[in-house]
């Protein structure tokens, strides 16, 4: 049987989301072993074991980058325990530590993988191209572990029950110069669903016009109890946070109901959205791509289909 490593930071305390989806993938390749970065509790193992993890590599950075030395540590422990595949969310820190890994195994990373499969010795990964209009697949064979990033959202959440992992704890060496700590850490301030989790997310972009045109974004998804989103366009022009963009550059997100208000439908924003249950589409520009992907497209200024919905829903 296969040893699968799945890399899993601490977010609240609690494993990573994009983590546990690894897991439920991880699972059907062969026996897994949680790489688990934070600082651990027995709730937070009992997690793992109840997605599948027999076993967990506790690192606890403190108050350290753990990109550096979690690389280090790791290495050390991949060629002690040969695993097969070592998989990583395409998540920050995730892709820190993967190419840091690579670069001391001597290994290739593939990247933007939205499937993993092993065969005969050989790591195969599907991959999206031009929007997910196109379909490739890559096959890396040779010396392992091989080490793979999986864009999140690829596999769902399905938690099966296992027991309690085996724990044991990962050392981190001093890694001298490369060495970074953390100072501080400041939290945004967010109301409402998150967006990465939200069942309704409600999307501007650039043809809402101006910032203060996005508080109607804001007001619909107050109504809905969703979350609310953005493209890169407007993300970059500084109307809303860049943890509200959507997109290949921001985040993939994969609710029941996604509206899109305003948006264009550019590549990039597409990638991170298309998958969605149901898109609704709103843009004057009856030729615009968003509806090549929308269930539903109202073909209308934002600016006037938005208050009427506000308003209908306000009424009830």
């Amino acid at each position: 049987m296969a040893a699968v490593w799945v890399f899993i930071e601490e977010e609240a305390g609690a494993p990573a989301t994009v983590g546990l989806e690894l897991l439920t993938k991880a699972r059907s390749l062969g026996d897994v072993t949680a790489v688990y970065v934070g600082a651990g509790s027995e709730q937070a193992f009992a997690t793992l074991g109840e997605h599948g993890a027999t076993r967990v590599l506790h690192a606890d950075p403190g108050d350290a980058l753990p990109s550096a030395p979690v690389a280090a540590a790791l290495a050390t422990a991949c060629e002690s325990d040969a695993p097969d595949l070592v998989l990583f969310g395409q998540a920050y820190t995730d892709r820190d530590v993967a190419g840091r890994l690579a670069a001391r195994l001597g290994r290739s990373v593939l990247s933007n993988a939205v499937d993993v499969d092993l065969r005969d010795g050989a790591v195969v990964t599907t991959h999206e191209m031009s929007g997910g209009t196109q379909i490739a697949t890559a096959e890396v064979a040779g010396d392992k572990p091989h080490i793979v990033l999986v864009r999140p959202k690829s596999f769902p959440v399905e938690p099966v029950g296992g027991s309690a992992p085996q724990v044991e704890k990962l050392e981190l060496p001093d890694v001298g110069r490369s060495a970074a700590r953390i100072l501080e850490h400041h939290v945004e301030e967010r109301e409402g669903p998150q967006l990465e989790d939200a069942a309704v997310i409600v999307a501007g972009g650039r043809g809402l016009g101006s910032a203060e045109a996005y508080e109607l974004v804001e007001r619909l998804a107050k109504l809905l109890n969703a979350a609310t989103g953005a493209t890169r366009a407007i993300v970059d022009a500084g109307w809303v946070p860049y943890a509200k963009q959507v997109g290949q550059t921001g985040k993939t997100v994969k609710p029941d109901v996604y509206i899109a208000a305003g948006i264009s439908g550019a590549m990039q924003h597409l990638v991170g959205m298309k998958d969605s249950k149901t898109i609704i589409a709103i843009n004057k520009d009856p030729d615009a791509p968003i509806f090549s992907v929308a269930d539903l497209g109202v073909v209308g200024d934002v600016h006037s289909v938005l208050p009427k919905l506000i308003e209908a829903l306000e009424s009830r």
